[in-house]
Order: C-alpha cells, then structure tokens, then sequence
C-alpha cells in the first residue's frame, strides 16, 4: 500500500507518482488531508529574539508568529536545566501542534543566564528570586504590546507563571502548569537537599529534580543525554543559580475558596511517577473544582516535553482552548483512539461535601467529551 510522500520508493521521482491510496501514517484516504503534505505545505512562522532590561536584569525571549486579533499569546517557561529550546521545541514541533500555532502567538522566555551562549555571571552574583523572575514578565509583555496570555510552564516556570498570575490576574486567561510544586521546602526537605548536596553534583541533583529514581537507577540513554548536556553545559554557573532560586521559592498558599487562588482556567499535567506527582495532586485539591483540570499522563517519563507521544498533551491542549472558547471547529481524534480514558468530574455540594462520577471510554467509543469544569482525566501513552 502506498503512503505519504517521504513513502514513495526512490524509483518514482516527484512530482509523478502512483495512483493515490491511503497513507500508511494517519490513514487519509485524500492527499489533501494527509499528514505529510500538511507538513510539507506548512508555512515557516517569523522567529525573533529579543532582550529586554527589567528591575531584576535582562531577560532573553523568542517569538513565533504575528499576534491575531482578540486572541491572548501563548507564553511559555522553561524548567531548571532546561532552555526554552530543549523544554518545548519538541511539543510544539509535533504535527498535531501546529492548528494551534497557526491560530496564536507564541513567546518563549528564557530565564536569565539560561539562553543559548548565555555569558556565565559573575563571581557573587545576586540572581532573582521566583517572585522576581515572575516580575520580569510584565516588562516582557509591555515590549511587546500584549495585553493577555495563556501561560505553559514546566517546574520551575509552572510556579513562575502560577505566581505572576497570582500578581496579575487580569492579563493571564488560562495556565497549563506541568509537574509544578507550588510549596516551599520544609525543614525535612531542606535538611535532605544540603545532605545530597555533600554526595552529589549539581547536575546529579538536577536530574534527579526532572527524572524519577527508577529511571535515573535505569541509566538509560536518555537519562545519559541530559546527564552529559547538564554537566557539560558552558552556563552551568548559571544553571546553579537558577536551581538555588527553584529550591528557596516561597509558598503559594493556594486555598481553595480562600483569597489565595488562579482566578483563570486552569490545567494542571503530571506524569505518572514523577518526583512531583504528589505535589501537583496536592496544589489540584486546594484550586477551585470548577476552574481546574487535572491530566495525569501514564508514562515512565516523569516529564511530558519528553514523551514520545505528545498528541496526548496535545488533545488536552485543545479541549482547554476550546473550553475557553477558542478554535471551537478543531479536530480531535488522539484521545479517542487511546485504549483507555477516565475522566473523573468533582463538583461542590453545599460548599462542604463532593460528589464524583467516572465515565469510562474505550477506543471505539468515539470522541472523549470534555465534560463539565473540574474534571481529572488519565490517559495511558
């Protein structure tokens, strides 16, 4: 059978080609509708980099594309020993991602010191806090004339974006904050930092933060990739700072019902056994239930940017945009074919007690509805 362009034997030179039959990737019985030729046919958006100074120092970000009118910009920020590059590049790469691309703008900040061919600071260095890094941001919107935002942060820029949100409820319409941990360290934990900080290297405790100790015991080839880019890394001064700044962050205080909480939309993503996965089900039962979704993706990766299957975060994605009323006539198909999906719905009964329904959907039972706000789905990649 005969597949996409990139399918076709050596033997038959473009443009001629054999009668048209379905694609053997995404099963398009039409070239029109088939996945290589969309990508092929893909416009390249405009990328500029930009510096712009702040109270607390510059701050490097990239943006992708033009603004569209009534729509806010997708902005997003890096986890520690990540630049925006390796965090998001491959989610935002993949296929699926680009009907969402092509509907936003997109700006990609980098924490300072954390951009490609970033200088090393200088001996005694003050770097900003969280909090501070967060009151970059507005500085960054002002440059760019951008009155509202959709934030995506992993880690430590999930908590950035949760406390700029905190500060600035007006400009950000929605958050999809992964793996975040929106508690200070406790005496318990700070006394286990500074002990592993005796034994192991600053890279070692990094990844130790991104992957969990399965998958690090494992020392798989991937866990070998980000041990060598981390260690070796011109900025790792840098990349120390950073991480310092990650481990003496302050408590949110979330409290549901309470003055302390995202006014916006929210969706909160965490893989399965990962470092912080008790963390983030923890800040989903102190949010308010009919404003937040909660995706736990069943994976051995503890990091979604690293999935080899992003069109899971993808769907969810979009099922967030289209509850917040954009690209309502999007196409969803990746959820539906998963080979199971719950979706857990809570909602308050007389400010006190709760209620729970699960719906259960196999692959062929159609699309997955995006049901009620407050929902938690669990989808297996």
């Amino acid at each position: 059978m005969w597949g996409c362009r990139d399918n076709f034997p050596v033997s038959f030179p473009h443009p001629a080609r054999p009668p048209w039959q379905s694609c053997r990737r995404c099963r398009s019985q039409r070239r029109s509708h088939c996945c290589q030729d969309r990508r092929l046919r893909r416009p390249r958006l405009l990328e500029t980099t930009h510096s712009v100074e702040t109270p607390y120092g510059s701050v490097t970000f990239t943006v992708y594309g033009t603004p569209k009118p009534k729509r806010p910009a997708i902005l997003t920020y890096h986890d520690v020993g990540l630049n925006y590059k390796s965090c998001f590049q491959p989610l935002f790469q993949f296929e699926d991602m680009q009907e969402i691309i092509q509907n936003f703008v997109r700006v990609h900040v980098d924490a300072p010191g954390m951009e490609e061919g970033a200088p090393v600071f200088p001996l005694g260095y003050q770097y900003p806090s969280l909090d501070q890094l967060a009151d970059m941001i507005p500085c960054v919107l002002q440059y760019l004339n951008f009155s509202t935002i959709i934030g995506v942060g992993v880690g430590a820029g999930a908590y950035i974006l949760a406390r700029y949100a905190l500060n600035h409820p007006d400009t950000v319409e929605g958050l999809v904050l992964i793996n975040i941990d929106p508690n200070a360290k406790g005496w318990m934990d700070w006394a286990a930092h500074k002990l592993t900080g005796l034994t192991s290297s600053i890279p070692e405790m990094i990844l130790g933060h991104l992957f969990s100790q399965e998958e690090l015991s494992g020392n798989s080839e991937l866990i070998q990739k980000y041990r060598n880019i981390i260690t070796h890394a011109p900025n790792l001064d840098n990349i120390e700072l950073y991480w310092n700044s990650y481990n003496n962050r302050r408590d949110l205080n979330f409290e549901r019902g309470g003055d302390i909480t995202l006014k916006c939309p929210v969706m909160l993503v965490v893989g399965d056994q990962a470092p912080h996965e008790d963390a983030v089900v923890e800040c989903n039962s102190k949010l308010d239930p009919t404003q937040t979704s909660f995706l736990k993706v069943t994976h051995r990766l503890p990091r979604l940017f690293l999935l080899p299957q992003p069109g899971k975060l993808t769907e969810a994605f979009k099922y967030f945009l289209q509850g917040m009323g954009y690209m309502a006539s999007s196409c969803m198909t990746r959820l539906s074919r998963s080979r199971t999906a719950s979706l857990t719905s809570a909602a308050s009964v007389d400010g006190n007690r709760s209620r729970s329904r699960t719906l259960s959907q196999s692959s062929e039972s159609g699309t997955l509805s995006s049901g009620p706000p407050g929902h938690t789905m669990e989808v297996s990649c």
